[in-house]
């Protein structure tokens, strides 16, 4: 893998310094190019002015004397230049009076007129150089000298300059691409060891792995540096790290234990007392009825009173130690989500609760089917003790209404049971889900103070909340969610 990535960085750096030197070689040889044309096109109008004054001097006197043969002579020196092609000597109304013409067929046709307050103008064409000039008599114009320059030997020296620069250009680029393979490697090998250690140290996370130093002191080399100083500082947190993983995941193992022992002493417990108190309690509660059955009219009005409050007393502590037990399995019991019908379980509540006291007038409101996920027992106990609360808080009202549904509250969707009956002080609201924590007396409204709080218990198993809102004699709600969606703990 270095050797392909050294290979394609040194690829990408050769390219570019050969980019580079190409354009400046290109850029040079057009400059150039360029001055040499001009340099070439100034030098020959002054070659040509000057032949253009020697001639307008020599046939100035053919002009005034009429003599064209001597003139025509003056022209034929004109041989020896190899760009010109033709010249001619014209009088004041441009008529030709002596021409000469390397090549047949390059006649003068016309000859440019000058402009104003000029002796002298040159006209550059495509393929030729065209060059007047007065001929001057005692300050006035006698006549006019033409001279045409061909411009091919500008044409041959181009051919000569490509050549020489594409020669130029093959060899230069050649000897820049073996020193730019070289450095480019040089330049190369250090960064791709980077990538390679980077790359490495994310595929293994082994923060002890380092890159080779360059032995050089540059740019790459201070990265280098700071990479291994990264990994080095990096290595040394991920050993704390995982020290202090070990460390926790040591403490969590010796919780988990002592919670299982735990777990297992309140198991115990339970089963302790649902053997060892029941026992004596019903042994109690049958000698109490056996009293008042045999010997209840023997006994004066106190004494009844009293045997009667021991009777009450012994029910209603067994009723505890049911709860009790209660809470605890719902704490241990291993929880089977399915899904329920939340209406289905309130309404066979509420039947339950109507036959028991059919001469209450209660308004029982429930929607047609509430599906929820869940552990339907433990589901059926927390709509038990949440509708059986409301139905004991509104029993001193002559009529009453309760209600179970579901409605978006604290920005998520809750389940809900609501009555209108005797409600609570709202700053006590922390108070109802803590065992044996009661907010109205025995006498008012009877219970043992662990419904809620099993209520509680078996909502948390469910990943959900549970919270309640109301206010003295205006009702009380009491709000649930569930963290189940689908399947089973």
């Amino acid at each position: 893998m270095t050797e392909r990535h050294t290979g394609t960085i040194a690829k990408r750096l050769t390219a570019m310094n050969l980019l580079v030197t190409a354009i400046a070689l290109l850029l040079a040889c057009a400059s150039f190019f360029a001055y040499d044309q001009l340099t070439f096109r100034q030098s020959l109008v002054r070659t040509l002015s000057a032949q253009a004054q020697i001639i307008a001097s020599n046939c100035l006197s053919s002009i005034l004397f009429n003599d064209p043969q001597s003139a025509a002579q003056t022209l034929s020196a004109l041989k020896s230049s190899q760009n010109i092609s033709s010249a001619g000597i014209f009088t004041l109304d441009r008529k030709p009076f002596a021409q000469y013409s390397k090549e047949p067929g390059n006649d003068i046709l016309n000859v440019p007129q000058l402009p104003s307050n000029r002796v002298e103008a040159y006209w550059f064409r495509s393929s030729h150089l065209v060059l007047v000039r007065e001929i001057m008599s005692q300050g006035k114009p006698a006549g006019y000298v033409y001279i045409r320059a061909e411009l091919h030997e500008i044409d041959e020296r181009l051919q000569r300059y490509a050549l020489i620069a594409i020669a130029v250009l093959i060899i230069t680029l050649f000897i820049a691409t073996l020193i730019a393979t070289r450095f480019s490697k040089s330049v190369a090998l250090p960064i791709v060891q980077l990538a390679q250690t980077a790359n490495e140290v994310s595929r293994k996370r082994d923060y002890s792995v380092r890159v080779p130093p360059s032995g050089k002191r540059d740019e790459v080399s201070v990265l280098i540096d700071s990479f291994n100083e990264m990994l080095r500082e990096i290595q040394r947190r991920d050993n704390a790290l995982r020290q202090a993983h070990d460390e926790l995941e040591q403490r969590v193992s010796d919780r988990t234990r002592e919670l299982v022992s735990a777990n297992r002493e309140l198991e115990a417990f339970s089963y302790s007392v649902s053997h060892d108190l029941r026992g004596p309690l019903d042994s109690l509660n049958g000698f109490v009825y056996v009293l008042l059955k045999q010997y209840g009219a023997k006994l004066d009005d106190q004494a009844k009173e009293l045997v009667e409050q021991i009777r009450s007393s012994g029910k209603r502590m067994t009723r505890l130690i049911g709860d009790l037990l209660n809470l605890s399995r719902v704490t241990t019991t291993v929880l089977h989500a399915e899904k329920v019908d939340l209406s289905a379980l309130a309404r066979s509540v509420m039947e339950e609760l109507c036959r028991m006291e059919p001469d209450r007038q209660v308004e029982f409101i429930v929607p047609e089917k509430q599906e929820a996920y869940g552990d339907a027992h433990l589901l059926r106990i927390v709509l038990e003790n949440l509708l059986r609360n409301s139905w004991k808080y509104t029993s001193k009202h002559t009529h009453a209404r309760i209600e179970f549904g579901q409605e978006r509250k604290r920005g998520r969707m809750a389940y809900f049971v609501r009555d209108d009956g005797s409600g609570f002080d709202e700053r006590s609201a922390d108070r109802l889900f803590q065992p044996f924590q009661r907010l109205h007396s025995s006498e008012q409204f009877p219970g043992s103070g662990i419904g809620l709080a099993t209520v509680r218990r078996i909502i948390q198993r469910h990943g959900g909340d549970i919270w309640a809102e109301g206010a003295v004699e205006r009702g009380a709600t009491f709000y649930f969610t569930l963290g189940f969606s689908h399947g089973t703990e």
